[in-house]
């Protein structure tokens, strides 16, 4: 059944990132009534993912397939980069990872609205989606489009203001969630298997998400370079929730949420309706189905949503403060390794990707090793974030060696593999980190210190940015393994 798998996905993910955090609650960080909202938030987030992960793939992503393979038939170029356009950014403001990451910037730092900041992420993504479909159609290097398009990113970053840096380079994660990942790429798999290009629907398939998450990066820092981004004095300030009953704790942010998860998923149901009318005219029985997993998944974002605001950020915060504020705070960079460790294994979507890697390579690269480089590699992206809070030091001294490292592989990589690396920095960036994890690293942040927007901020970069290097480095490696097989069998070959 479609929910219990949903829901085993879901409860491997949460479940031990709730364990750990009852844990420091017990040991070095007690945090009073905070941990029985963040218990209960964490029931709510795993049964509003459930549901919402239901509803995509009952009705969000048959429409996504769908639409790509009728665009395609359309035979019209411009036709199809306007729909890319007009879908990317309609399926991002309904993407909960980024609502919640222009909740904690709005918390931090109220000189962003939080709409224009969903706005321009959106824009972003729908510009680069419209030039993901484009490359895919005209067969354009995957490799060119990134150097160039990083090289843009990077000098925008240069100039932005600073308070605009973490949160450009965290948005390129935080797009890269559980609605706008499966449906963009859903919608690649329509327009390649419709035949558009002339490499095979894989090949082609891979990296629509990676490009896709340059767009946010470069909207947001743009955003830096119109607005002064200042934070008003006491904007890392943590509110202190009046004592309230828990479920009257949860019930009052019902309305504002509704409201939210409306606002957000309204324009999609219309877009949706467009398409059936102008493009897809599918069968009842699939409109139906459409309708269906609307319905489940405004329910599901509404339930994620509540147990967000109500336990899981509000905990992060919290712990993240008392922890940030002890004598001996240094404890907060081992604490960050655990949580990067755990968050990666526990990710659903990174167990698709080591079982996708582990079919292209025949067997030769296995599911464990995978897992091992990518708990390495995130483990280090979060230590390093806790090490940020505590020094003040800039993320330029990070994002940069990592771009130039990470597009200096893709010479050496397998053309596949560099694609799906990129694509691969979203599944590390989930849902724990655009929430309990951001949470605590900007509470830490103001408890230590420093100053949120721009040291804490950055994390969600930080996790997405390391499997760009740990699966190309794999690609390289299995590359080299399958030349020294052909090698060795030609050997064999001669001598028989």
């Amino acid at each position: 059944m479609l929910f219990v798998e949903k829901l085993k996905e879901t409860g491997t993910s949460v479940m031990p990132v709730m364990a750990l955090v009852f844990f420091l609650h017990c040991t070095v960080a007690p945090v009073g009534s905070a941990m029985g909202q963040f218990l209960a938030g964490g029931v709510l987030v795993i049964l509003g993912l459930t549901i919402f992960l239901v509803g995509a793939e009952v009705g969000v992503l048959p429409m996504g397939q769908r639409t790509g393979a009728e665009l395609v038939k359309r035979r019209n170029l411009p036709l199809i980069l306007a729909a890319g356009f007009v879908i990317g950014f309609f399926i991002t403001v309904a993407e909960p990872d980024v609502q919640v990451l222009a909740t904690q910037v709005a918390g931090v730092n109220s000189s962003i609205p939080p709409r224009l900041l969903v706005a321009m992420i959106a824009a972003g993504v729908g510009l680069f989606v419209s030039i993901a479909l484009g490359r895919i159609i005209l067969q354009v290097s995957y490799r060119f489009l990134l150097v160039i398009f990083y090289a843009l990113v990077f000098v925008c970053a240069f100039f932005t203001h600073p308070s605009f840096l973490g949160i450009g380079f965290d948005a390129g994660g935080a797009t890269t969630g559980p609605m706008t990942v499966p449906f963009i790429m859903a919608l690649g798999v329509g327009v390649a298997v419709s035949g558009a290009g002339h490499r095979s629907a894989a090949d082609d398939s891979f990296g629509l998400i990676g490009l896709a998450s340059i767009g946010p990066i470069l909207a947001v820092l743009i955003l830096g370079l119109l607005l002064d981004g200042t934070p008003p004095a006491d904007g890392a300030d943590l509110e202190e929730a009046a004592a309230v009953s828990l479920d009257a704790h949860f019930l009052r942010l019902v309305p504002e949420v509704l409201v939210e998860v409306g606002t957000a998923l309204g324009p999609l149901a219309v877009l949706f309706a467009v398409f059936q009318i102008t493009l897809c005219r599918m069968p009842g029985k699939q409109v139906s189905r459409l309708i269906m997993g609307l319905i489940y998944t405004f329910l599901g974002l509404a339930l994620f949503f509540v147990g967000v605001k109500g336990g899981f950020m509000p905990a992060g915060g919290k712990m993240g403060a008392i922890i940030g504020g002890m004598d001996n705070n240094g404890i907060l960079i081992p604490i960050g390794l655990v949580l990067g460790a755990m968050i990666v294994c526990a990710e659903p979507a990174v167990w698709v990707l080591t079982s996708e890697v582990e079919n292209v390579s025949g067997g030769h690269i296995r599911r464990f090793y995978m897992l091992l480089s990518l708990s390495i590699g995130v483990s280090c992206a979060v230590g390093i974030a806790m090490l940020r809070v505590l020094t003040g030091l800039s993320i330029w001294w990070f994002l940069v060696p990592g771009y130039i490292l990470a597009i200096g592989l893709s010479r050496f990589c397998p053309p596949m593999f560099t694609a799906l690396a990129f694509d691969s920095g979203g599944v590390a960036s989930g849902p724990m980190a655009s929430t309990f994890i951001l949470a605590f690293t900007v509470g830490a942040s103001g408890a230590a210190g420093s100053n949120p927007i721009t040291d804490a901020f950055g994390v969600i970069a930080m996790i997405a940015m390391t499997p760009l290097i740990a699966i190309q480095v794999l690609g390289i490696l299995f590359q080299r393994q399958k030349n020294r097989s052909a090698h060795s069998d030609a050997g064999q070959g001669t001598r028989l």
